[in-house]
């Protein structure tokens, strides 16, 4: 899948076949290629579904008439933003991955006090989610609450306890399978220092295991 000036055209990708050399330095590099290929490698044939880098905003299409599979699109190249997206992908039910961006509508920047407070509920799960990913792969997490313009306060400090509450009920009850498998082919990648292929099969490997993900989703599936 490549971004051509905003526009997204389905190509076909090679196989994953790179690794990461065994002299790399101990610091760890978060490469875009990298988590495509984890995630492709995970869900491109099960779910029909691929990661694919954007342009200015994120957005996931179901498959159409001009591209046969799912994408989860990220923003501007970031590798926070396609952990967030992947997040928001692993939560939604089948009914919403049907749906262009699931079928809810993104409230932007200058939200009041009501819209502030259900913004925040509706991203506390994906969010939590996002943590642990972050922790997988060894990368900064930040919980993203700015409302820029909007009349409501952000209170971030109770945000992120709200957020870091949920990860640690998610640690203790079990992630939605397809997160499991996501969450375990990052480690194993990034702590274990496997290469993408045997990364990819640990986490296909306990894939039909995981939790099922509707018993964690905190909005309609």
């Amino acid at each position: 899948m490549l971004a051509i000036s905003g526009e997204f055209r389905c190509v076909a990708d090679s196989p994953i076949l790179s690794r990461r050399s065994a002299t790399q330095e101990t610091s760890v590099t978060h490469r875009l290629e990298d988590v495509i290929a984890l995630f492709d490698g995970l869900f491109k044939d099960g779910f029909n579904t691929r990661l694919v880098r954007g342009g200015d905003e994120p957005l996931y299409l179901p498959a159409d008439t001009t591209c046969p599979w799912h994408r989860v699109i990220f923003a501007r190249g970031y590798y926070a933003s396609a952990l967030h997206e992947i997040s928001h992908w692993c939560i939604a039910g089948e009914r919403r991955r049907q749906w262009e961006d699931y079928g809810y509508w993104y409230l932007p920047d200058g939200r009041d006090a009501e819209q502030q407070r259900r913004f925040e509920a509706a991203e506390m799960a994906p969010q939590a989610l996002e943590m642990l990913f972050s922790r997988a792969c060894g990368l900064r997490f930040h919980v993203s609450v700015d409302n820029l313009g909007g009349d409501a306060e952000v209170e971030r400090d109770a945000f992120a306890a709200r957020v870091t509450a949920r990860a640690a009920r998610y640690e203790r009850e079990g992630l939605p399978a397809r997160a499991a498998a996501f969450h375990a082919a990052l480690q194993a990648f990034y702590r274990q220092g496997l290469s993408l292929d045997s990364a990819v099969a640990g986490g296909l490997d306990i894939l039909p295991q995981a939790v099922p993900a509707d018993s964690h989703a905190c909005l309609p599936s």
